[in-house]
């Protein structure tokens, strides 16, 4: 079914696999090379895995294309941070056959990026996004084998969060078409997109609950969400500055809001909160159910948290937490001696 030649000191194999005939380089001068590598070759074909779709002649773009596809498909909302994960892989593997990204090739890469001073999360994506690529063509036949893709240690869970206080102060040095929704995201822990992009027919406003469709999320999981009276409050006053022919519930003089950054970051250094991001306010909305006693699988429900490990990066234990712990520890031994000395 196969045989070996030997071509310019080279040796070569041949074989079929019954409708086509193909012919391969071992790279070798050494004809056992070419006789395990035509062993190999036959056993791919024994297990169903074709000479034409084994990877050989697969490219990064066949590849590229592969993930794409499967993002459209699946309707990912995450499409178009996916090119700009693909842009660096692009420049590094473009025109490459599948079977030139190796291990070490990918190790390269990552100290090529880690050089050029990109994050460890970063790299992390960009490697993840290649990794799917690789396992989407194994999975439909395309390719035999996948790379190890190591990838980096990551610590990157913000401490960024606001105690009650400090964000009332915050939301006082708002301009006033922030202070609405920037409530509502301390009030419900939703995400910004969640928020910004609200409408009101989302809304319940007698029965106090937001019920957001699948579309709506990240995670493409509806939800719906009782609002606590500060949160009721902010869609009031929204209610109040409505705009005919405006969707949003939270919008500048009937504009959705789009880009607020300028705003938040003036509000935030007037209120020695440099460099907290909208998003910490999500964070310490979970932190306070949390310490409010509330069920962690309805803080997960209420925030859109799918798994328990991401809803653990969210309850951060700030320094008032572990004075409180101490001062609970020092209570229990007290009682203990007490008991002890009645006994």
């Amino acid at each position: 079914m196969g045989t070996v030649y030997r071509r310019n000191e080279i040796w070569h194999i041949q074989y079929s696999d019954g409708n086509r005939r193909y012919r391969e380089s071992s790279r070798s001068r050494n004809k056992a090379d070419a006789e395990r590598l035509l062993r190999r070759r036959l056993l791919e074909l024994d297990e169903g895995i074709s000479p034409s779709v084994s990877g050989r002649y697969l490219t990064y773009e066949d590849l590229k294309q592969g993930i794409l596809k499967d993002y459209k498909i699946n309707g990912r909302k995450s499409i178009k941070r996916l090119g700009k994960l693909l842009h660096h892989l692009d420049k590094e593997f473009g025109g490459k056959k599948a079977s030139y990204i190796t291990g070490p090739r990918i190790q390269a890469y990552t100290e090529r990026r880690l050089a050029e001073g990109a994050a460890n999360g970063t790299i992390n994506r960009e490697l993840s996004a290649l990794r799917r690529m690789f396992n989407l063509a194994k999975k439909s036949g395309r390719l035999a084998i996948v790379p190890h893709i190591p990838m980096l240690k990551e610590n990157n869970v913000r401490e960024g969060f606001v105690e009650r206080e400090q964000f009332l102060h915050l939301h006082a040095n708002l301009p006033e078409y922030l202070k609405p929704p920037v409530m509502f995201l301390y009030e419900t822990g939703f995400r910004t997109s969640e928020v910004y992009n609200l409408t009101w027919d989302r809304v319940n406003q007698k029965e106090g609950y937001v019920r957001l469709e699948p579309s709506d999320t990240k995670t493409g999981e509806g939800r719906v969400v009782y609002l606590t009276s500060a949160a009721l409050s902010a869609l009031r006053e929204a209610h109040k500055r409505r705009v005919l022919g405006c969707p949003y519930v939270f919008h500048r003089n009937g504009k959705q809001i789009k880009d607020c950054r300028k705003a938040w970051n003036n509000a935030c250094i007037a209120s020695g909160l440099p460099g907290l991001l909208q998003h910490d306010l999500r964070r310490s909305c979970v932190r306070n159910m949390i310490r409010a006693g509330i069920p962690e699988r309805v803080v997960m429900q209420i925030s859109g948290h799918r798994t328990r490990s991401m809803l653990d990066r969210y309850n951060i234990v700030s320094e008032q937490d572990l004075r409180e712990a101490t001062k609970k520890l020092d209570s229990y031994y007290s009682r203990s001696r007490g008991s002890r000395r009645r006994a």
